[in-house]
């Protein structure tokens, strides 16, 4: 045993296995025990597949398979036959998912289509039942749109979806705009050519009355009249040319398609492109472009002075001469296209990432999404530590420092979660940055890339977050740190149930951590150890375990995990000192982000125990304070005789109270506002900031019983519940027992 102990010690501390005492994992396709559930994705109903729905720029771009379902099986599967229906269609789905997880594309329509005709072929056609399950869920889901997988090209595809949405609402907006303050400014042209000469010479007039009524009129006589008539160049030329020219850039702009029109001619101008793979081509294009930019900004808004009448020459010319010499506004630019890059953290180069941070700080409309394929790096600094996507993760938090970037990290599996904030930061007027683990890596891991990227997220190795600039004035209106699980705790805890070698259940929770991600990875096999079952011993601990411990001096506990092999059977590792640094590591950084989302904030925590010191004090002085006063002096017999029941008053005790009855020993409360946290209806503080029940029926008997479970000193007594019929009443009177 102490030898065993020993060599765990020491493969703990220098990383070297002694294979007399333990196994090395390569080979034995071990994953942490949490994901034993997880091994086939196809047979488990989750997010994915995605539907990526067209024509929408609300929260609905995007859909969940199963959500579809579901909603589908609400409006059918009812009845009699709703169970019937509801087997099917769920059969349905998971051949949809599976034939999606084998590589099919296609819409939903056409999947659909696909995977009704596998499972009728597996019928042999006999099931007519289930080709009316099917056609009646069919005919409730009235969408389309192609189905997308958490894989590789699943963040590319969905941020230009959700681009390709916003962009096109934006465009429909900018085009009616454009089209009316065209016809207004050919409407203006049209009325000055009625009023020339020319508009009004008997040929001109002719042609506007049409060949029919040609006989019936003097054109001759009409257009004399009309020359004594209007007046003579009222319109000036200097107007001509400025309407000519400003129609002349509205009509040939190419930042917004023209309309398709029947026998147009192929010389319109071909509209500009805003999708890029490179921060560097992003950057080039629109420097170019910026002169067209500022030249068709300028004319729509002397077009709207034009329409209006209020262009004034002698005060506008000078104005607008210089227009957009010091760039635009970010409100001008907001009505054009933005620009989107998608762009690869691993094949970025330097270049490259200088250009990034130009167009994050430069405050310009483009929209970057930075896929990060693998944030298990190898240090350069030192062989086989690992930098836990430091490099990746910097660069969001520098963007977060910019102040004015919307700034959007998540894992893959999360990004249908995080839809609607994906929505925002495309409509975000200035820059914003994707920055999405898409846990492609994982040839290299053994594991679905969904399950990799979750396992990133639930480990704290990539939490998921947004900060949106224009939520508000603070980090706390503005900083968004809630999607990720249990976000107060280092790390999330899941239960774990298994069968032990007497067949019995045994269940235990388990704290998922970076150590666990790093584990789910093959090429970090040589920073774990499997310890054969028969030398398990007390030294072993959770690896959570040995994180909240300091270590002095040699180790007493070597960190293990707990996983599973191929044939789903429990198995004991145990994992070098290398990456218990990495995890702690890991853990102050996610510290960070948590003070930044207001979860356990060193500034509030201080600001509270200041405040708590000092009311402690101001309490101490009062009571000092009266105790301190002395005794009312006695004067004659009659008074005496008053003041000396004065004692037997101060000394009564307090009144029995019924078992029954709910109270709470307000002198004694300590002000720890756990019961009126719990319900601030049921519990209030009075004068000296002490607490009394204000409305017993502001609550159920569980408050009650909670509040007093919860009491620091003890002072809440439920008594007996008032509503016979609330849920686990003879729970809740055991739990009870102890403060009666």
């Amino acid at each position: 045993m102490e030898a065993d102990t020993q060599a765990q010690i020491a493969f703990f501390l220098t990383g070297r296995r002694p294979e007399e005492h333990l196994d090395a994992i390569d080979g034995l396709d071990l994953r942490p025990a949490l994901f034993a559930g997880y091994r086939e994705l196809t047979q488990l109903r989750y997010d994915f597949p995605l539907v990526l729905v067209a024509d929408r720029a609300d929260a609905k771009f995007v859909q969940s398979l199963s959500g579809l379902i579901d909603d589908a099986l609400a409006h059918t599967a009812r009845g009699s036959e709703g169970e019937r229906i509801r087997k099917h269609v769920l059969r349905l789905e998971q051949e949809i998912r599976t034939l999606v997880a084998g590589g099919a594309t296609g819409t939903l329509c056409a999947l659909w289509d696909q995977a009704a005709g596998r499972l009728a072929r597996g019928t042999d056609g006999a099931d007519k039942s289930l080709a009316d399950s099917l056609r009646r869920a069919r005919a409730a889901v009235n969408i389309d749109g192609e189905l997308a997988d958490c894989d590789a090209a699943l963040p590319a595809r969905l941020l230009r979806h959700a681009w390709s949405a916003v962009q096109k609402q934006k465009t429909e907006g900018f085009r009616g705009d454009l089209d009316r303050l065209v016809l207004k400014l050919s409407d203006i042209l049209k009325a000055d050519y009625e009023r020339s000469e020319a508009g009004r010479s008997a040929k001109h007039l002719k042609a506007a009355v049409g060949t029919g009524f040609g006989d019936a009129f003097d054109f001759d006589a009409m257009s004399r009249i009309l020359s004594r008539a209007l007046p003579k160049d009222a319109f000036p030329e200097s107007r001509r040319k400025r309407i000519r020219a400003l129609l002349d850039v509205l009509t040939t702009q190419q930042f917004f398609p023209a309309p398709a029109a029947p026998g147009k001619k192929s010389g319109t101008p071909k509209h500009y492109c805003f999708l890029f793979d490179s921060c560097a081509a992003a950057l080039q294009a629109f420097r170019e472009r910026m002169p067209k930019l500022a030249e068709l900004a300028k004319a729509i808004a002397i077009a709207e002075l034009e329409i209006d009448g209020q262009y004034s020459e002698a005060k506008h010319d000078a104005l607008f001469e210089q227009f957009g010499a010091n760039g635009l506004d970010p409100q001008d630019l907001a009505a054009f296209p933005d620009y989107l890059v998608c762009v690869n953290a691993e094949r970025m180069q330097a270049v490259e990432h200088a250009q990034l941070m130009e167009i994050l700080s430069s405050g310009l409309p483009i929209k970057v999404l930075l896929q990060i394929d693998d944030i298990l790096e190898e240090s350069p600094n030192a062989e086989g530590n690992l930098t836990s996507g430091m490099r990746s993760r910097q660069i969001a938090n520098m963007a977060i420092g910019l102040n004015e970037v919307y700034v959007l990290q998540s894992s893959s599996s999360n990004l249908y979660r995080f839809r609607e904030r994906m929505l925002r930061g495309q409509t975000y007027r200035g820059p914003a940055l994707f920055s999405v683990y898409s846990g492609a890596i994982a040839t290299a891991s053994g594991l679905q890339p969904y399950l990799m990227s979750a396992a990133a997220m639930e480990s704290r190795a990539f939490p998921a977050f947004t900060y949106d600039p224009s939520a508000g004035p603070n980090w706390a209106s503005r900083f968004y740190l809630e999607a990720n699980s249990q976000v107060d705790l280092d790390w999330p805890i899941q239960g774990f149930a298994y069968e032990d070698e007497e067949h019995q259940r045994v269940s235990e929770d388990l704290a998922f951590t970076l150590v666990d991600f790093v584990a789910g990875d093959r090429r970090y096999a040589r920073h774990l150890a499997r310890v054969p079952r028969e030398k398990w011993n007390g030294s072993m601990i959770p690896v959570d375990e040995i994180l909240t411990r300091e270590r002095r001096g040699l180790p007493d506990k070597v960190p293990s995990l707990l996983m599973v092999d191929g044939g789903n059977v429990l198995q004991k590792v145990i994992v070098d000192e290398r990456l218990i640094r990495e995890a702690r590591r890991c853990r102050e950084m996610w510290h960070s982000l948590q003070e930044l989302g207001g979860v356990h904030n060193s500034h509030a925590e201080k600001l509270l125990a200041r405040e708590r010191k000092a009311w402690e004090e101001r309490m101490q002085q009062e009571a000092e304070a009266h105790a301190a006063v002395p005794p009312a002096p006695a004067a004659a017999a009659p008074a005496a005789a008053s003041a000396s029941t004065a004692p037997e008053a101060a000394a009564e005790p307090e009144p029995e109270r019924s078992p029954d009855e709910a109270y709470i020993e307000t002198a004694r409360c300590s002000t720890c506002n756990e019961c009126t946290e719990l319900n601030s209806k049921m519990f209030a503080y009075d004068g000296n900031k002490q607490a009394y029940i204000a409305d017993i029926n502001a609550g159920t008997y569980a408050q009650l019983v909670e509040a007093a479970e919860n009491c620091q000193v003890s002072v809440i007594h439920p008594g007996k519940p008032r509503n016979p019929k609330e849920p686990d009443l003879e729970e809740l009177l055991k739990r009870a027992e102890p403060f009666l």
